[in-house]
């Protein structure tokens, strides 16, 4: 069993989801980049709608790279299912990562707070989608997205007997899971889904 598990375990709540789940693991992608375009696909629309489109975007694009976003007509874009904002979010990421190193090793030494402060310059990347790429592009151990609605309604079902929590109640209760609160946020998900 992982370090990671070892700690979660400690919470009881959380235990009991590693028994229902197994030991599963955070999947970091091979291309940040192309990550970061799901996520963006991903913002304020349902997981199957996500897929759906995710999935014409990816048929239409033989590979998801800066330059291919940027070279692609952008009603080729919108066509495939971003939609006009999401089409300029999508070449707004590309033109950043044209012009700077936002991959992992370009943003190895910068902490959690940097990094979002850094996507956040880019218009149509927003917290969410920052916390989305340190956990999934960057590998970081110990996000916690309170901005996704899966994880809060997930740890009001969990942790809140039926009850409304605050952001600040869950930041309490997420203060055992450190330094593996992205582990905990993918079990969390896997309950909520589930």
């Amino acid at each position: 069993m992982s370090d990671a598990h070892e700690t979660l375990r400690e919470d009881p709540v959380l235990r009991a989801l590693i028994e229902e789940f197994g030991e599963i693991e955070i999947d970091t992608a091979e291309d940040p980049f192309e990550r970061l375009v799901v996520s963006i696909i991903n913002q304020s629309i349902s997981t199957a709608s996500a897929n759906a489109v995710r999935e014409r975007v990816f048929e239409r694009f033989d590979e998801i790279t800066p330059a291919t976003v940027l070279a692609a007509d952008a009603d080729a874009l919108s066509d495939a299912g971003l939609g006009e904002a999401k089409t300029e979010y999508v070449r707004n990421a590309a033109r950043a990562f044209r012009e700077r190193d936002l991959g992992r090793e370009g943003l190895a030494d910068a902490s959690d707070e940097e990094v979002i402060d850094e996507l956040g310059e880019i218009r149509g990347i927003g917290e969410w989608t920052a916390r989305m790429y340190l956990i999934f592009a960057l590998g970081r151990e110990d996000v916690l997205p309170l901005g996704d609605l899966a994880v809060r309604r997930g740890i009001e079902s969990l942790y809140g007997d039926g009850e409304e929590l605050t952001r600040a109640e869950m930041r309490e209760i997420a203060e055992r899971w450190r330094p593996y609160r992205s582990l905990a946020t993918l079990y969390i998900w896997h309950h909520y889904e589930s």
